[in-house]
């Protein structure tokens, strides 16, 4: 059975009847909150880690709904994504998704059109706000300022028309006016205040009345983990690898970084945006266990998944090894 499920990047061994690794799929997006996947898949620094026996393979997502279906689906063995899907795939899984590391805090803002009149999340009333995608990060973080502020989305009585874009589009949505505001994770949050003169309404540390909030963590699927723990244990270290060279090396990092960002984008990030993006970030490889409990409640409120999450969601084994 666990042949033929993992199929997707093992090979059965003919004598044992063990699995054998071939290949790691990771996942990321093109943001600077996914730094450490960034730096390693410029670096290449996984698969020297690895050797040229097994094959890393990466793929780019816009928000994690869409990610958390790979990994659903065996795609996906390895993730970077935000606390708000990562809940809600290890609800939807029963445990077969677990978060294994942190990876960035801060990192999103909501930035509104210079002429919009937005002074403050109470002005959203009547406006039009986007975000990556529904059920992501930055969407509970929008509809959790909207009922803190006495507001609710259209589609849920309210007046306030939310809307999902990916990141790369929503500065032409600005541009067009079809958007007031935006709540987006770096670097996009800059790109809109520097490139398209939008005006800063809640920055990092005040789109969440708790603090500064996850904004990615790694998740592993069980069943990879529980075949292959050395693999992912190898991985961590270089997560961790990785989170030391950028806070070590920060303009080092940043070209890097960039140079990835614009290979999948087509468009590298301005050096003064880049900079200002990661003012907004920290990176690390700790567990907010706390803020990603937050979001968990959150989610519950919003009916996104029916219960709260166990202390399981969680394994820091691989942090600790």
């Amino acid at each position: 059975m666990m042949c033929l499920f993992l199929a997707s990047f093992v090979s059965c061994g003919t004598n044992s009847g063990q699995a054998t690794l071939t290949q790691i799929n990771v996942a990321c997006f093109p943001n600077i909150t996914h730094a450490q996947a960034l730096l390693m898949k410029g670096q290449g620094s996984l698969e020297q880690a690895f050797g040229g026996d097994i094959k890393i393979n990466w793929t780019a997502f816009n928000a994690g709904p869409s990610e958390i279906e790979a990994l659903f689906a065996g795609k996906v063995d390895i993730g970077y994504i935000g606390p708000v899907p990562a809940v809600s795939g290890y609800i939807q899984s029963d445990g077969d998704l677990y978060i294994i590391a942190g990876a960035s805090n801060g990192g999103s803002a909501l930035i509104s059109r210079n002429d919009a009149n937005i002074g403050s999340a109470g002005d959203l009333a009547g406006k039009t706000v986007a975000i990556p995608q529904f059920g992501n990060t930055q969407h509970l973080s929008l509809l959790a300022l909207l009922t803190a502020n006495g507001l609710a989305p259209n589609t849920n009585g309210g007046n306030v028309k939310v809307v999902p874009s990916s990141n790369a589009d929503v500065a032409n949505l600005m541009d067009q006016k079809n958007i007031d505001a935006a709540l987006v994770p770096e670097p996009w949050g800059s790109i809109l205040e520097f490139n398209k003169n939008g005006r800063v309404v809640l920055d990092y540390d005040q789109v969440d009345p708790n603090g500064i909030p996850s904004t990615a963590v790694v998740i592993v699927r069980k069943d990879f983990s529980d075949a292959f723990p050395d693999a992912v244990a190898k991985f961590i270290k270089e997560h961790k690898a990785a989170t030391a060279y950028i806070n070590d090396n920060p303009a080092s990092a940043m070209q890097i970084i960039n140079a990835q960002i614009a290979g999948i984008t087509q468009k590298p990030i301005d050096e003064y945006v880049l900079e200002k993006a990661f003012q907004r970030l920290e990176i690390t490889w700790e567990i907010p266990f706390s803020s990603i409990m937050d979001f968990a409640k959150i989610c519950v409120e919003e009916k996104m998944i029916k219960k709260m999450p166990d202390e399981k969601i969680v394994n820091r084994t691989f942090i600790e090894r």
